[in-house]
């Protein structure tokens, strides 16, 4: 008897480890199955379907619609280089693209506050705002520039000092001529909500020059040639990047693997030609 209970307890036992087996073999396969579907609804090429943003299905993004060719308003829509740009990431990412247009000095707080998930708007990387956010890699390198009426006595940067100088609000420009240590030195800094209020400004008499990003200097210079012109010099060295909330390292990761592919690709440089290279 007890042999045969012995062989009755080595039968139950082997049956039991087979059985584990089989139950090893399923889950694994039960594993493999789940993360392909994962990755299936993911990002277009980037597998992102995990990232958090602030409503589920779309990559809401908070831009200032006053800064051609980078953002500006093309009816009801706002189109440009950054538009396209937060599109195709957008897209990359498996989200619809949502627009936030408002206030260029409201872009970050309304990203760190849970209202946008990212700042996408001709924006410059500098200390103060990496305080706040975290910024994604460089998308294009931009300067400073100066804009002027067509009989101004300035010629150069150096000509700026006593002048009354016209900004848009928050941006590198205005933090340029503000800052003592820069040497601009002007009677008084005049800050305006868009690029297009300075110029106004500038042709009535109001202000003396324009600082401003050298894209739109340009496209301020062109649109009243008769009036304005963009001076030559270039008055500092930047990068645009895209902002993101420092607690949300999973988006910027995913940003960053998106634009590598669109750099890659030739998708972004096609974007950014077709704005800035015209001619």
């Amino acid at each position: 008897m007890k042999k045969f209970v012995k062989f009755m307890s080595l039968l139950v036992a082997g049956t039991m480890l087979l059985g584990a087996v089989g139950c090893g073999s399923s889950s694994t396969d039960n594993g493999g199955s789940e993360e392909t579907t994962a990755e299936a609804s993911g990002a277009e090429g980037s597998g992102t379907a995990s990232v958090k943003t602030v409503q589920e299905g779309k990559l809401i993004w908070a831009t200032n619609a006053e800064f051609a060719p980078y953002e500006y308003m093309e009816g009801s829509e706002v189109v440009g280089i950054d538009a396209e740009i937060a599109d195709a990431i957008a897209a990359k990412l498996g989200l619809e693209a949502q627009v936030e247009n408002m206030d260029f000095d409201a872009i970050i707080s309304s990203v760190t506050s849970g209202k946008a998930d990212i700042g996408l708007a001709g924006m410059t990387v500098d200390p103060d705002r990496l305080n706040n956010v975290n910024f994604s890699d460089t998308y294009v390198e931009a300067g400073q520039a100066i804009v002027v009426t067509t009989d101004s006595d300035i010629k150069s940067a150096a000509d700026l000092s006593g002048k009354i100088i016209g900004v848009q609000r928050g941006t590198t420009g205005d933090e340029y001529v503000s800052k003592a240590e820069n040497g601009v030195n002007p009677a008084s800094v005049e800050r305006y909500g868009s690029g297009t209020d300075a110029a106004q400004s500038l042709i009535t008499g109001k202000i003396d020059a324009i600082v401003i990003d050298n894209e739109p200097a340009k496209k301020i210079a062109e649109a009243s040639p008769d009036k304005l012109v963009k001076l030559d010099e270039t008055l500092t060295s930047e990068e645009y990047a895209i902002a993101v909330d420092k607690n949300n390292t999973e988006l910027l990761d995913a940003i960053n693997t998106a634009l590598q592919e669109m750099k890659d690709s030739g998708e972004l440089q096609a974007i950014l030609d077709k704005y800035l290279n015209e001619e």
